[in-house]
């Protein structure tokens, strides 16, 4: 029997968003291209980015720029397909980035209550399969983010909150954050730390542009979801709030190759000693390695072996959950002869756990889907098929 797949890193622009983005002029926004002559006009593009911005790119034509929006951004019709054409029994949706983080404060909270309240009443309509991470209306005064977290715990699909790397705004070891962190902490929600800013553009060089998307996506994401993550452990925040619960995306981005050497770095940084020597008196009281083994859980977003094994090695076998990223990382090129192809970002992340755990029935079942079940308070209903349509 094949095992049961859970996907914990799945995103949706619902349609209040989308409508949201279409009345913005700055990104993130939602640009639709007129139709010229006879010809029907091109698909919408979605602009989350600034450097995809019609202003950063003046020559360019402004139905190149971003992505295509497809229903797979927004149509639950077309996730359940996805899901059952990939065998995944149960999807927890977040709003993708850049979330509601560029709304005015006054805005902000309405807009939360009315994006998380479309999730729940879209988790409502298909019991068992769908499942979501609420959103937070970080631009917001503390009071009324604290009562948008209180206000989840009674939306009974919920099972954490998605959080950008920005925080309020200046990082996640901002202490403006930790009346935010009390209240997560004692509603028991799990913290999906997802990258949107990612580096300076300048980082990747003059020639960044023409390898499109690559470098900030596969560098950049991953290295703004290690620094965020580094910066709240070296700020104490795990030992002030201990039953901190945090999934990192991207299998953890680079911490797995640069943990050790960010703890050996603490050990030896001598401002951290009181005159340079003795006991240290500075820095996070607890190791990187408990605080991954206690407080953090890793998607299993890897694209290969290798990743994956870094990934349960840092946290255990029983703290990695498979993800897809869908809707992005679609399938691109090929014959254009098949309809719905198979998604290669999905295969190759479900190959990758058959690899790690081919001696290891119980392991790959666990990473595939039953490690979510147990440590997200899953109940699928396993009466219906995957491929039954009406699943």
């Amino acid at each position: 029997m094949e095992p049961h797949i859970v996907d914990v890193h799945t995103h949706i622009y619902p349609p209040t968003y989308l409508a949201l983005l279409s009345s913005r002029d700055t990104p993130p926004l939602l640009h639709r291209p007129e139709s010229t002559g006879d010809n029907p006009a091109p698909p919408p593009r979605l602009i989350i980015l600034p450097s995809d911005a019609p202003s950063a790119n003046p020559q360019a034509d402004p139905s190149t720029l971003g992505r295509p929006l497809t229903e797979d951004y927004s149509s639950v019709a077309h996730i359940l397909q996805f899901m059952n054409q990939h065998c995944i029994r149960t999807s927890v949706l977040s709003l993708a980035n850049p979330w509601l983080d560029f709304l005015a404060p006054d805005l902000a909270p309405s807009w939360a209550r009315t994006v998380n309240e479309e999730l729940e009443s879209i988790t409502c309509k298909h019991p068992g399969r769908i499942y979501f991470f609420g959103t937070l209306p970080l631009s917001a005064p503390v009071p009324d983010i604290v009562e948008a977290i209180v206000s989840l715990t009674s939306l009974s699909h919920c099972r954490g909150i998605i959080l950008g790397t920005s925080g309020l705004g200046s990082g996640l070891d901002d202490p403006s954050l930790n009346p935010i962190w009390a209240a997560l902490q004692r509603a028991s929600l799990l913290i999906f730390i997802h990258p949107h800013y990612g580096l300076p553009s300048d980082v990747f060089g003059p020639l960044r542009n023409e390898s499109g998307h690559v470098l900030p996506l596969s560098l950049g994401f991953t290295m703004e979801t290690t620094i965020a993550f580094v910066r709240m452990w070296l700020c104490g925040i795990f030992d002030d709030y201990p039953k901190l619960k945090v999934l990192l995306a991207h299998a953890g981005g680079a911490v797995g190759a640069l943990g050790d050497r960010v703890q050996s770095c603490v050990e030896h940084e001598r401002s951290f000693y009181q005159g340079g020597k003795g006991d240290r008196v500075k820095g996070p009281k607890g190791s990187l390695k408990e605080v991954l083994r206690t407080n953090v859980w890793l998607d299993a977003i890897s694209y290969g072996a290798t990743g994956l094994r870094t990934a349960v090695e840092l946290v255990g076998k029983d703290r990695v959950m498979w993800g897809s990223d869908h809707p992005f990382f679609p399938p691109v090129g090929g014959s254009g002869e098949e309809e719905e192809p198979e998604w290669a970002s999905v295969k190759t992340n479900v190959d990758a756990v058959r690899a790690v755990f081919r001696e290891d029935e119980e392991g790959m079942r666990g990473i595939l889907g039953r490690n979510a079940v147990d440590w997200l308070g899953l109940a699928p209903d396993s009466t219906k098929a995957v491929g039954d349509p009406e699943a």
